[in-house]
């Protein structure tokens, strides 16, 4: 066992609980703890039966197969109200919404043996009030529970079952762990990888439901429905920037795979359809065939099983793979999602922070949303469960949004009128920085995608130790500032900086933020809206939408809208 571990069960059999919960950062082993322990309480006789619960199905088969390897058989097809399984198991598993359908058959169940509940991932029973009461109702007269989490908890106004609550510093009720284990002590202990963040930002051009065509810059301040807005923009398949992104994602897996041959890729997506159209860009991109996990069926474990046994390149999954999901391979992830909640971050990001050997890394690529920059900043924060605040949607700005989408992935995809009217028109990826253990590095200008200041960190080999990564990311980031400082030393007194040829992309971003901000200029003197103003100028010069029009085609217009200003200042 691991330190961590060995000193969680000391402390467990010294004091015998009833309940204890335990707070280990994802990675840390979490289920072999608590299958150590069942299977100490069970050779002991303090316990006769086992119950698992887990947030999914395919987290109740992953806790079956792990507990058939300490020899505690585990039946993961058990239903609420099916009645006895065969002789041979000494244990269940469900989920916490399969006991919400059938508390009563769970407590009548738990009441006729001397049971452990051990129950998974505990926020979840947060998740909806029926599961809550669910739990509360069903394993209430458990012998011994045994909870588990490794991702911060939410606020709330409803406690959690079986946790305890104490005041804070500033008086608000909050959740007390018995053992925790953190993602610094896990990294210290070289449990859990470093985790590399690198953050891609870029022109946005999108057009919104009153017909306006809007540009922004993804990663400056923007209002919530602009962020929205801008993320959407740039995660769409269609656009430049999520090729971009997974060309460069698949760029720093190749320098992964030099030293960890069998490392493994996720691409967590918000809806089906864009999972299947990143699944082909990625083939295109790697030449090799893509794993695609769509839902949380049975052909979907299966998928996920035989990728994380296999050494092919890349997994995209819709946010299904982000919670308890064991395979240890990944160490490349992409977050193509909407999602930005800080549970379902530390929960995503916990599937590349699995340590097999000493030396190995994690690369997460990220859009440049201030939320989940903050987020990845604040990696080692622990947050506990918070009682007497209600979530709500101002505290996510893409809330209403996932709403949306959860219930859309239920079936196939959302349909235009519950999305809202929302067209992608363009995007444009530029590498923006490497957020590393709380520092930033490569920020001090714009960097193109697929040049050599991007591949400097693209490039960092796949086994360093966390203290050789922040020294390796500190030398590349000294370099850069020298040689700017060269170049400048070098110049004559007063001379400035050689002009250097804009790419034909960075052309065309330039002219639109000038068109755009001439449009707004004229809907500020006029009241026009911005998406009657882009029409009349294409009626007059010509063309297709700014996002995909030609350089002349945007001078046209720019010179357009300008004579407008001069004939409406002089009239």
């Amino acid at each position: 066992m691991r330190a961590w571990q060995a000193a969680a069960m000391r402390q467990y059999l010294e004091t015998s609980p009833k309940d204890f919960l335990v707070v280990a950062t994802p990675g840390a082993g979490k289920t072999t703890f608590a299958l150590s322990v069942a299977k100490e309480l069970l050779e002991r006789r303090v316990v006769d039966r086992l119950v698992i619960v887990a947030p999914t199905e395919h987290l109740k088969v992953q806790w079956a197969a792990a507990a058939a390897k300490v020899n505690i058989p585990i039946d993961p097809a058990y239903a609420a109200g099916q009645g006895r399984t065969s002789k041979e198991y000494v244990g269940i598993a469900v989920t916490y919404a399969g006991v919400a359908v059938n508390p009563l058959a769970m407590r009548i169940r738990t009441e006729r043996f001397r049971t452990l509940v051990i129950l998974d991932e505990l926020h979840h029973a947060g998740d909806a009030m029926s599961w809550g009461e669910g739990v509360l109702e069903a394993f209430g007269p458990a012998s011994r529970r045994l909870a588990l989490t490794g991702t911060p908890f939410r606020s709330d106004v409803n406690p959690i079952p079986f946790v305890t609550y104490a005041p804070g510093g500033d008086g608000v009720p909050r959740s007390v762990a018995d053992f925790t284990y953190g993602y610094q002590h896990a990294l210290a202990d070289h449990v859990v990888r470093p985790v590399m963040f690198l953050a891609y930002s870029g022109e946005m051009q999108w057009r919104t439901r009153a017909g306006d065509e809007v540009a922004a810059r993804l990663g400056e301040p923007l209002t919530k429905d602009m962020t929205a807005h801008a993320l959407r923009t740039a995660l769409d398949p269609q656009g430049s920037w999520m090729p971009s992104v997974l060309e460069a994602a698949d760029k720093r897996l190749s320098e992964v795979r030099r030293h960890v041959p069998d490392a493994g890729g996720l691409v967590i997506a918000t809806d089906q359809d864009s999972a299947r159209a990143y699944a082909k860009l990625l083939k295109q991109i790697s030449g090799e065939s893509v794993t695609v996990v769509l839902s949380d069926e049975k052909a979907a474990s299966k998928r996920i099983s035989e990728f994380a046994e296999g050494d092919s390149r890349w997994m995209v999954a819709v946010r299904m793979v982000s919670e308890g999901v064991d395979v240890p391979r990944l160490a490349v992830g992409v977050w193509a999602t909407t999602t930005s909640t800080p549970l379902f971050f530390a929960q995503a990001v916990g599937r590349f922070v699995r340590a097999r050997k000493r030396g190995e890394t994690a690369s997460v690529f990220l859009p440049s949303v201030p939320r989940l920059l903050e987020f990845a900043s604040e990696l080692e924060v622990q947050r506990d469960h918070v009682l007497g605040r209600k979530i709500t949607d101002e505290d996510d700005i893409f809330a209403a949004e996932e709403d949306m989408l959860a219930r859309a992935n239920a079936s196939e995809t959302a349909s235009a009128e519950e999305l809202g009217t929302f067209e992608s028109l363009g995007s444009a990826a530029v590498f923006d920085r490497v957020l590393y253990d709380g520092g930033e590095f490569g920020h001090e200008g714009e960097v193109s995608v697929g040049s050599e200041e991007e591949m400097d960190f693209l490039g960092i080999p796949g086994l360093l130790d966390a203290d050789q990564v922040r020294d390796l990311l500190q030398t590349r980031q000294s370099e850069r500032a020298q040689k700017k400082r060269a170049a400048a030393a070098s110049r004559p007194a007063g001379e400035t900086a050689p002009r250097v040829e804009a790419t034909a992309h960075e052309q065309l971003a330039v002219l639109r933020r000038e068109l755009n901000g001439l449009v707004a200029a004229w809907n500020h003197r006029t009241g026009q809206p911005h998406g009657v103003t882009h029409a009349a100028l294409r009626r007059d010069c010509g063309g297709p939408p700014a996002a995909v029009a030609t350089a002349e085609q945007l001078r046209s217009r720019i010179d357009r809208i300008r004579d407008w200003a001069d004939e409406r200042r002089s009239g």
